[in-house]
């Protein structure tokens, strides 16, 4: 049994934090809202703050919205900075900048303990069903030391470099996913507007070469009108700020990521920012006068 700390009890931290719980796990947790009762029912130790949270937990892992909620969780009055000593583990699994990144994970060496950079793909779904993809920065040696926490909570799991590492992965990932949303989203326009039912026509893609993860869930999504939030669109957008930052900073180009993002903020602009994002067909259909599916009512 290892004494895990947990900040960030949302949508990700919550399941991921009960499959720690009950592997045995003893859990110090600490969240600006109110801590989930089925882990405190179990023997979860509420903290006042980051500090405490430090000096209790050998492993500490964070779970928070952006690079400043890490910042401030890390370094601000009573952050985790504050009750760390030597030896011990930080882990951040948000997914955030990888330049601040690895300024933090080097504030963090500094005091002696070792720190990675831990992000996820899966949204709620995958943090439900302990089956996210984990894209690791640090340490050989510390990823060795906490790989079975990590496989607790994920299926594919994988050090892909130092510090900072992990971040541009998953910035990578973001990438991705936001263009194949896109691409699922007007393929199933194009059917629909033509006349074709965009459910049979998403059930035959499946079966050939444009099949993906993102047709199968998202395309469903589309067809059935359920935007209710796994991954929400304002979360979407500063993942694909980081990689348009990022962009610039490289000095490449990346044309296709910033209309997603366009396509992200005409959602934004209509409400709908805590919509999941594959609500992104939402955009195009705007653009269309023609939504992919109408949803009938029982």
């Amino acid at each position: 049994m290892t004494d895990i700390g947990f900040i960030g009890l949302g949508i990700m931290g919550r399941p991921m934090a009960g499959h720690l719980q009950t592997a045995g796990h003893r859990l110090f947790l600490h969240d600006v809202a109110a801590l989930p009762e089925e882990l405190m029912r179990y023997g979860a130790v509420a903290c006042d703050n980051g500090k405490e949270v430090a000096e209790r937990a050998e492993i500490i892992i964070l779970m928070v919205p952006d690079t400043p909620h890490v910042e401030t969780v890390l370094f601000g009055a009573d952050g985790v900075a504050k009750g760390l000593s030597k030896g011990k583990i930080v882990i951040d699994m948000s997914s955030i900048s990888p330049l601040a990144t690895k300024a933090f994970a080097k504030k963090v060496n500094a005091l002696g303990a070792e720190y990675l950079d831990a992000p996820v793909s899966g949204g709620e779904v995958g943090a439900r069903a302990a089956t996210l993809t984990i894209m690791v920065g640090g340490s050989q040696a510390t990823f060795d030391v906490v790989k079975p926490l990590f496989e607790t909570m994920g299926k594919n799991v994988t050090r892909v470099g130092g510090n900072g590492d992990g971040q541009t992965t998953k910035v990578a990932n973001q990438i991705i996913v936001a263009l194949t949303i896109e691409a699922v989203g007007e393929a199933l326009l194009f059917a629909s507007k033509a006349g074709a039912d965009p459910a049979l026509v998403r059930q035959a893609l499946m079966g050939g070469f444009a099949s993906s993860r993102i047709l199968e869930v998202h395309g469903e999504r589309m067809v059935t009108r359920n935007f209710e939030p796994g991954f929400r669109i304002e979360l979407h957008q500063k993942d694909l700020n980081l990689a348009l930052e990022g962009a610039r900073a490289l000095g490449v180009s990346l044309p296709a990521t910033a209309a997603a993002q366009q396509l992200f903020n005409a959602c934004a602009a209509h409400g709908g920012k805590a919509w999941d994002h594959s609500a992104m067909v939402k955009a195009l259909e705007l653009m269309a006068g023609h939504e992919v599916a109408t949803l009938v009512e029982p």
